[in-house]
């Protein structure tokens, strides 16, 4: 876990958590007072007392409509007759369109092909004849590239999702909600983070309001860029990025939000998307919540990741809900092979009768099941190698299934998970 550094005294930083009661003041009767629940099952299962902040339920469902709609209100009259621009994964866009619609300025947003459909639908929705939806580009930063040539063509305002003291005080509205709410300051706050600014704003708040809090960023393993940009003094540019957390997938954080996050004393942990996805699947049959992987990627950390101290307070931030109900399926397979569940094997049969019930016989389990077969190349006619997968009912019976592989006369290879060869067959 990485820990930042112990905050200067600068009149800037003693002055954000100003800036952010006059963020809360503007975006009063405009953005929602999210519920602050607590969360029986968290919990449970980690001993202390977990409350989670339903920003899934705030408008567009998601906290960066506070962050958008802070920017947007403070600009000037020809400011906003140049109207404004932004790029987004989806959900800042969806509260720059609200933004839009509500002051009457004229928007453009950026979204990359990756963002998903209810997203894109959303964002139209709520910008209306507002705004224009532009897709285009493979990640985030493709789009916010598009976005900031066509801010210095025309002259448009851009409205950074993360990169902004103005965006990061309106995120840090959501701060300051959870002191109300609570009646007193939380033991922890745990914070996702994508590009930083909702760290940034809450963090930076809550150092100077109450600096015994603990705050933690949760990043996605395969997307911690604020990770190595706190370990690289500098943002740095990820080499790799996995899009799954759409959300929080962005191969640079901010200039403005580094030190921000940096200065304000919080922690840094990853979390395996995998485990992400077996929280959400928590979060939808347990709780009845709908989350988007940014969403839980905070309560997912809980637990292995992240140890609190029993009969504390915890406070986890549920940052969005747009999660596009075509992706269980990639939501399902990921966790089970996070479980240790679901397991890809390259098994060579030989091409004779018989071959696939020894196969059945001498190599599966009793529970175990053939989730799927499908020969990768039949040209050869002594053997055919087929893609064999199988999902184990506990994660204690993959040693038993693998020595039985081993001990038997057929060549098994298994498909690791994160290597070049599943990812390409899988």
């Amino acid at each position: 876990m990485l820990t930042a550094s112990t905050p200067g005294t600068s009149h800037a930083a003693t002055s954000f958590a100003d800036e952010c009661a006059a963020a809360a003041a503007r975006l009063s009767g405009v953005a929602r007072t999210t519920p602050l629940e607590p969360n029986a099952r968290l919990t449970e299962a980690v001993g202390a007392q977990v409350w989670l902040k339903r920003e899934d339920l705030q408008i567009g469902r998601s906290y960066k409509v506070r962050g958008a709609y802070n920017l947007i209100s403070q600009l000037g009259t020809s400011e906003r007759q140049a109207g404004v621009v932004c790029a987004s994964a989806g959900n800042h866009a969806q509260g720059v369109a609200y933004a839009c619609r509500t002051l009457g300025v004229r928007g453009r947003v950026h979204v990359p092909r990756t963002t998903p459909r209810q997203k894109r639908d959303r964002i139209a929705a709520l910008g209306g004849l507002a705004v224009d939806l532009i897709v285009d580009g493979d990640t985030y930063d493709d789009a916010a590239a598009a976005a900031a040539d066509h801010a210095a063509r025309t002259g448009a305002t851009m409205v950074p999702a993360f990169d902004d003291r103005r965006t990061a005080a309106g995120q840090g509205t959501v701060g300051l909600e959870i002191l109300n709410q609570l009646g007193r300051p939380p033991d922890v706050v745990v914070v996702p983070v994508g590009g930083g600014g909702l760290l940034a704003g809450v963090a930076s708040l809550l150092r100077q309001r109450h600096p015994e809090v603990r705050v933690v960023g949760v990043e996605p393993a395969g997307a911690a860029g604020m990770t190595a940009a706190l370990r690289a003094g500098e943002p740095v540019v990820l080499p790799e990025l996995d899009s799954f957390v759409d959300g929080a997938a962005v191969r640079r954080v901010g200039d403005v939000s580094l030190p921000m996050v940096r200065d304000s004393g919080a922690e840094l942990l990853t979390v395996a998307e995998g485990r992400v996805c077996t929280e959400m699947l928590d979060l939808y049959q347990v709780d009845g919540i709908i989350a988007e992987p940014a969403g839980a990627l905070a309560s997912a950390a809980l637990g292995d990741d992240l140890a609190v101290e029993p009969g504390s307070t915890v406070v986890c931030l549920l940052s969005g809900g747009n999660n596009d109900v075509s992706r269980y399926a990639e939501v399902v397979e990921r966790s089970l092979v996070h479980r240790g569940l679901k397991h890809y094997f390259l098994v060579e049969f030989p091409q004779e009768p018989g071959a696939l019930r020894r196969f059945l016989d001498e190599v599966l389990g009793p529970d175990d099941d053939i989730v799927l077969f499908e020969y990768i190349k039949r040209d050869n006619r002594e053997t055919g190698p087929a893609l064999v997968g199988i999902e184990l009912s506990s994660r204690e019976g993959y040693e038993p299934l693998w020595a039985r592989m081993k001990a038997s006369p057929l060549k098994i290879q298994l498909v690791a998970p994160g290597t070049a060869a599943y990812r390409f067959l899988v």
